[in-house]
């Protein structure tokens, strides 16, 4: 841990260890207090937070829901991830019939040598088509936790058409990106599925460069018709709710797509 400075006072991060929860959100709340600058106050929460202190109402556990985890976070119960196992969903023939990917890919609008983050790209569906988008002189990173859907981007990483595909082993609260790599971040289907969705945007948005954009696919909760389980939608509402705590600013939400919404936030 490094010792920072502010107004000549030097703040060290402090580290609170032990299972006891309330005595760690305790002493954040006593830090806070006795902190009587608003930019100090910030510092301190932010160097309990990177020793792993949450925030007292970020999240709450509830009883699960058949298709959720039993944590709630902005009122929304987190969705059960979809195990590396459904890859061949992903991978349906009728998957560009049913949800027209290539429409999704026209409103990216994507340039040669862009570089675009596929965040929980899975088995590389939206990975491939992007790639072949920015071309060898972009690059794809392809984000996912699953180690099994790692070695399936590995292999379309192998083929002489996507070697500027990079696949990157992420965790369940960071993406591990560099810092202002990224021109556009993706996500499809996959945010109401994140265990740790305010650390995994914030992380995502460290990764993008000012100006660039994300994007969140998700299936829209505002459509009874759309043939998907409730867990796994989310209203453009809530989306807009949620990746509004974070440094980025809402330009559009497109509904060009049959089953989804594609809402698009530009980092600040």
């Amino acid at each position: 841990m490094h010792p920072e400075r502010l107004g000549g006072v030097i703040l060290v991060p402090v580290r609170v260890v032990g299972p006891d929860v309330q005595m760690r959100r305790s002493f954040m709340a006593y830090l806070l207090r006795w902190s009587r600058h608003a930019a100090l106050a910030a510092l301190l929460a932010s160097s309990c937070l990177a020793a792993g202190i949450e925030p007292a109402e970020r999240y709450r556990t509830v009883r699960p829901s058949p298709d959720g985890i039993g944590k709630v976070y902005m009122g929304r119960e987190i969705a059960q991830v979809m195990g590396w196992q459904a890859a061949p969903w992903l991978e349906r023939d009728e998957r560009e019939r049913e949800e027209r990917s290539d429409v999704l890919i026209r409103l990216l609008d994507l340039k040669p040598g862009n570089v675009v983050a596929d965040v929980g790209a899975g088995s590389g569906y939206y990975t491939r088509r992007i790639a072949n988008r920015v071309g060898p002189s972009g690059r794809v990173f392809a984000v996912d936790v699953q180690p099994e859907m790692i070695r399936m981007l590995g292999a379309i990483a192998k083929r002489p058409d996507y070697t500027h595909v990079v696949p990157v082993l992420g965790s369940t609260n960071d993406v591990k990106l560099p810092m202002a790599s990224v021109d556009l971040a993706i996500m499809v289907d996959v945010y109401h599925e994140l265990e740790f969705p305010f650390e995994v945007m914030a992380s995502l948005v460290r990764a993008v460069k000012p100006g660039g954009r994300i994007v969140l696919v998700e299936y829209r909760a505002e459509d009874a018709k759309v043939p998907i389980k409730p867990m796994h939608k989310m209203s453009e509402a809530q989306v807009r709710r949620e990746v509004q705590q974070h440094d980025v600013a809402w330009e559009r939400t497109e509904n060009a797509l049959p089953w989804q919404h594609v809402v698009v936030f530009r980092r600040k």
